[in-house]
């Protein structure tokens, strides 16, 4: 096995967190960067910082960059600011669009000259199943449709490098936010459930499973794809 570094954005929770510990105890150096510190042990560096902030996280990907060749991102953090359409303020707009596409923009940039220099490197997108159409989802679902854009195009800039680029979109996922928002037994959850056609939620580990095969060495002809984790939520449901 070749031990790669990788970095993870909103890696103190969930998907993130989850895929932390995959690819950590498969021996490889995971560097996490988030607003705030992760609850449990995390596999290596942990960089605290307020990704909202512009600045703020230039500096703390300078500081990783300078100490670390990053062979593999996943840009996991992400914003959601649910709301009917007549409610959404632009200044929610301008929110869930930047911290879902500039931070990705950013992490990319800060980490390619080393994946160019050694020709490999892997890159993972954190979509969501809102992207084929959900309701009160108007902001989250631009920006993560923004990062499928994202990845069909530097998968086509970037294959002259043997850089992969892909997408996982999750369907509803047992994280921290999900449950808190949706507790066991409420009518919320019954209702995500029903249209799940696996009638059951995801969970952070499955989410983990897909990415650090995506971020590996067997998944190098695998690029420019988007791939739904849904439990079949996106193919549609069956009739009965």
């Amino acid at each position: 096995m070749i031990a790669r570094t990788y970095l993870i954005t909103g890696a103190s929770k969930g998907i993130g967190y989850a895929t932390a510990r995959r690819l950590g105890d498969a021996g490889h150096t995971v560097i996490g960067m988030a607003r705030t510190e992760p609850a449990g042990p995390f596999p290596g560096p942990f960089v605290t910082a307020d990704l909202a902030d512009r600045n703020a996280t230039a500096e703390a990907l300078r500081g990783i960059t300078q100490s670390h060749g990053i062979d593999g991102i996943l840009n996991n953090v992400g914003l959601v600011n649910p709301a009917p359409l007549e409610e959404i303020t632009l200044e929610q707009l301008d929110q869930v669009l930047d911290l879902n596409l500039r931070v990705a923009l950013q992490t990319t940039q800060a980490a390619l000259p080393h994946m160019k220099q050694q020709r490999w490197g892997r890159i993972v997108q954190t979509s969501s199943l809102v992207t084929v159409g959900v309701p009160f989802r108007t902001s989250y679902a631009a920006a993560k449709s923004g990062l499928i854009s994202f990845t069909r195009s530097w998968s086509l800039e970037l294959a002259p490098h043997a850089i992969t680029v892909n997408a996982v979109a999750p369907g509803p996922v047992e994280t921290e936010l999900f449950n808190t928002n949706n507790p066991p037994g409420s009518e919320s959850r019954q209702r995500y459930i029903d249209n799940i056609p696996l009638k059951r939620t995801g969970t952070p580990d499955e989410l983990a499973a897909i990415n650090a095969f995506l971020l590996g060495e067997d998944s190098g002809f695998i690029t420019g794809q988007t791939i739904y984790v849904d439990g079949g939520s996106s193919t549609g449901h069956a009739p009965f």
